[in-house]
């Protein structure tokens, strides 16, 4: 591959990478979609088709991704190691299945699960589902290692630059990953270099917490409400029921810290 057909992949790269996030926020949106994301979206698209076209064709055949389109995937992951302490996955499940089905932008999204996760199954299922969406609950260490499930069920921690150069594979697919785990945020830093919108956790954080943020923003994910939105009504939900851990869910934008309440 050439240098200049090297520098063309590139820019498809961000280019599908932003346009992936603006059919997210659009969808999100509905037939409300403000137009200044509409045009930009026509703009990037042009540009793909420009880029494209300057391809050989087998390369455009092999670089083609289809549009996210108005169903947005969300892939739900849990692992729960037997030796560590138990958590209320299930009933986390439960209410995002909930808030999904009853939000006014249900036929929206589609949501799929795989529960006590294991090192292999976390690749399998981003390359099965190709999800817009992952949302990880379970443990995580004060070191900002995720712990997945190891062959008998105990723990087995992923390390941040392990899961971030995972999620660099992906970054044209997966516009936002929620890390709803203790100590997360220091694996938020390390994916937000590839991934628009990263949510980790600053220190440990209850099972109630948890569950609280998550049914704040997948109300607000199904009522249309961006990502940024969905955030901030998160951590509303956790004021609303008297939970003294708003603080602690903090938001990151590609490359920066862009949210913290």
């Amino acid at each position: 591959m050439g240098e200049q057909q090297q520098h063309f992949e590139r820019l498809l790269s961000a280019h599908r990478r932003r346009l992936q996030a603006l059919e997210l926020q659009a969808a999100s949106f509905g037939l409300l979609t403000p137009p200044h994301i509409s045009t930009e979206i026509e703009d990037i698209r042009r540009e793909i088709a420009a880029i494209e076209a300057q391809l050989p064709h087998s390369e455009q055949v092999h670089n083609q991704k289809p549009g996210a389109g108005e169903v947005i995937t969300i892939l739900f992951l849990a692992a729960d190691p037997t030796d560590a302490s138990r958590l209320r996955l299930g009933e986390e499940l439960r209410e995002i299945q909930e808030k999904l089905q009853i939000a006014k932008l249900r036929d929206h999204f589609r949501l799929e699960q795989r529960m006590s996760v294991r090192p292999a199954d976390l690749s399998q299922a981003l390359l099965d589902i190709q999800p817009q969406i992952v949302h990880f609950s379970g443990h995580g260490s004060a070191t900002g290692a995720l712990c997945l499930e190891n062959e008998i069920g105990g723990v087995h921690p992923i390390e941040p630059d392990a899961l971030a150069t995972l999620f660099e594979q992906f970054a044209g697919q997966i516009s936002c990953v929620l890390l709803n785990a203790c100590y997360s945020e220091i694996q938020s830093r390390a994916i937000c270099r590839s991934i628009d919108y990263v949510i980790g956790m600053n220190q440990a954080i209850g099972d109630k917490a948890a569950i609280a943020f998550a049914i704040g923003f997948y109300q607000a994910l199904g009522g249309g409400r961006t990502i940024e939105d969905a955030y901030q009504l998160g951590c509303i939900q956790l004021r609303l029921q008297n939970i003294p851990e708003h603080l602690t869910p903090v938001l990151h934008k590609i490359g920066e810290v862009r949210l913290q309440r």
